[in-house]
């Protein structure tokens, strides 16, 4: 990895798509929160990821790689989240008006996330995903497993989610 410069500072993610699960590092700049930064400007089409370990559910059982450098087409991204210990402030007011945390399942490729997500008191789960029109959801405590890796069980504050690439479930 080359010197990080004055304004840049480096963290450790996780990203998920359909058929991956990726852990790895980011450089972005000094002054964004990794937590929402897919959805600041000027994020790049390909994230790359330095030092990546990479689990491919492409069959049974799963692949593990390691590369030094890996890049992941944005588009493809469906979860996001700062990998565990780390934590950055949630992206919402605990005091806000009119708002309720809806316990919810997601699925995201092979992966199940058993979460909440902040919505409206004045609607209901499938309005506020039909007049939804960011490109990133924010899923707070999230319990996220994957019924090919028994051992995987990932609990986080918070993650961001492409709403395009995922299914809701309420039990």
């Amino acid at each position: 990895m080359k010197p990080l410069a004055p304004d840049e500072k480096s963290a450790l993610v996780m990203i998920y798509t359909h058929d991956m699960l990726i852990r790895g590092e980011i450089v972005i700049k000094e002054n964004l929160r990794v937590n929402i930064w897919l959805r600041t400007q000027g994020v790049p089409n390909f994230i790359h990821l330095i030092a990546p370990q990479v689990v491919l559910f492409g069959g049974t059982p799963p692949k593990s790689f390691s590369y030094s450098d890996m890049f992941v087409p944005a588009g493809q991204v469906t979860g996001f989240h700062l990998a565990p210990p780390a934590q950055e402030p949630l992206d919402y007011e605990e005091d806000e008006a009119n708002r309720m945390m809806q316990p919810l399942d997601i699925m995201l490729g092979t992966f199940l996330v058993r979460a909440k997500m902040r919505i409206s008191t004045h609607m209901d789960l499938e309005t506020h995903l039909d007049v939804s029109r960011g490109a990133w959801m924010s899923i707070y405590e999230a319990e996220i497993t994957n019924p090919y890796l028994p051992q995987f069980n990932v609990q986080v504050p918070m993650l961001l989610v492409n709403p395009n690439q995922a299914n809701f479930g309420i039990a």
